[in-house]
């Protein structure tokens, strides 16, 4: 799977916020979250946008990361500011 299930993980791991918080927050199941976590899927490009609005409304900082993690080199961190 890609980046973004690892993404994923290493952020609520970070910030200690549960894939719980995160499901109830997408107004997802905690499976499809648990999926997600463990890279046995993908989200799509939709959800994971609104994975970093989810985030951001938890912990900008984790939001953030998340976003450099996802993206990598394709974004500086400047371009997140604002």
């Amino acid at each position: 799977m890609g980046r973004a299930g690892y993404a994923l993980k290493t952020v609520l791991e970070t910030y200690d916020i549960s894939q719980n918080k995160l499901a109830t927050l997408l107004g997802v199941r905690r499976s499809v979250v648990f999926r997600w976590f463990h890279e046995q899927r993908d989200p799509t490009a939709e959800t994971v946008s609104e994975i970093v609005k989810a985030l951001n409304s938890v912990n900008p900082e984790a939001a953030q990361e998340f976003v450099k993690l996802y993206l990598g080199e394709l974004i500086k961190p400047e371009d997140l500011e604002g």
